[in-house]
């Protein structure tokens, strides 16, 4: 008698502790043997509100918790969000300030590079790189700090400018960063381009077709890595990235190592740019002048407290974050308040396509794919 053998698919939950989910991440993973068949995320699991706080929140109260959701790439974060106001209150912001903008943009874009890479690689089984890139962080950190007193929740970005002062002795120490971490950079890519284990775990892994990255909503490295060149740097110019010379790298394989050659190589465009704002930078910048008289005194406190009164208006506007386009809706109504807001994350799309890009892998291959999105978990359950 013949028996007739039912191989049924079993379920792992994978995470939301595990150290290789970037977060608070679980995923709920039907496998057949080590291959997997569906990738079910559930996200919630950090949720704070941070919409509906928003709305409850002056502008300038409002701000910090734009650093707290990607506490990677904090100042993109926060200067969207000081767009969005200038473009409701019709704010025109000093060319000055836009270069001292844009050059910590980029440095924030370094900072968010470093760990999406060496953290992927310490996910890989590759450690070095990891310290190597938390020395370099470092330094950036104490640019931050320089400017606004805080290593990562900085509110340096504002409506209307921003924070505190840039001396030239700041631009001095940037400066000899960045020729300094040109070669820390070329130090990482070399060893882990030509790692045998590295490409062997990357190439092929996670392949996005250019049709699927449009349909899921992917931006940043993850639609570029398809052949597309969309980058709002480029087709909206915000700031004064239209006076800049810089190129956008694209990769046309699709796969997880072409997403880590693209953020490399975005690295290096952003030192570029830091170079062009350092030269455009001729003085130092002050963002308010002494308080000398009671009505100074009475100024500032209004504005503080009170802070910017809204027009009635629906705008949304959208910025080229270092994980891809993070944008902002928002409806006003005549207050000092926002009525309405929502956060477009760029994340939040990215993981959506996480079942697509792991289907028919193996389970070794989810912790690639994961690292190689470049997830943080603060901007997706906000």
């Amino acid at each position: 008698m013949k028996i007739k053998r039912k191989i049924k698919a079993y379920n792992l939950n994978f995470g939301p502790q595990h150290p290789s989910a970037h977060g608070v991440l679980r995923l709920i993973l039907e496998l057949n043997g080590e291959i997997i068949k569906k990738a079910d995320p559930h996200i919630g699991l950090l949720h704070r509100g941070t919409e509906k706080l928003l709305e409850h929140k002056t502008v300038l109260q409002g701000l910090p918790y734009l650093d707290r959701l990607d506490y990677v790439s904090m100042m993109a974060q926060e200067h969207c969000y000081s767009l969005i106001f200038e473009k409701i209150l019709d704010i025109e912001v000093p060319i000055a300030t836009q270069y001292i903008r844009v050059l910590f943009l980029e440095l924030t874009r370094i900072l968010n590079h470093l760990m999406a890479i060496t953290a992927h690689a310490l996910d890989v089984g590759a450690l070095t790189p990891f310290l190597w890139a938390f020395e370099e962080r470092e330094k950036i950190m104490e640019f931050y700090e320089y400017v606004s007193g805080a290593r990562l929740h900085a509110a340096f970005i504002r409506p209307g400018g921003i924070y505190g002062a840039i001396t030239f002795e700041l631009l001095n120490k940037i400066y000899h960063f960045c020729w300094n971490f040109n070669k820390r950079l070329q130090e990482i890519e070399e060893l882990l381009s030509a790692g045998r284990i590295w490409k062997s775990r990357l190439i092929g892994t996670g392949i996005i077709k250019r049709e699927d990255a449009v349909n899921y909503g992917f931006s940043g490295v993850m639609l570029r890595c398809t052949g597309s060149t969309w980058d709002l740097r480029k087709e909206f110019p915000y700031e004064i990235y239209s006076n800049l010379n810089f190129t956008i790298p694209v990769g046309y394989d699709g796969d997880s190592f072409t997403r880590y050659a693209l953020r490399v190589q975005e690295m290096y465009e952003s030192l570029c740019i830091i170079y062009q704002c350092l030269n455009n930078i001729t003085e130092s910048y002050i963002y308010s002048k002494n308080l000398e008289t009671m009505e100074d005194v009475i100024t500032h406190f209004k504005y503080y407290s009170f802070n910017y009164l809204l027009p009635e208006s629906i705008k949304y506007l959208a910025t080229e974050s270092p994980k891809g386009e993070f944008g902002i809706f928002l409806v006003a109504n005549n207050t000092n308040r926002p009525e309405r807001i929502y956060l477009r994350a760029p994340g939040y799309f990215h993981l959506q396509g996480l079942d697509m890009m792991a289907y028919n892998g193996l389970l070794s291959d989810l912790v690639t794919i994961i690292g190689s999105q470049d997830i943080v978990f603060g901007e997706r359950d906000r």
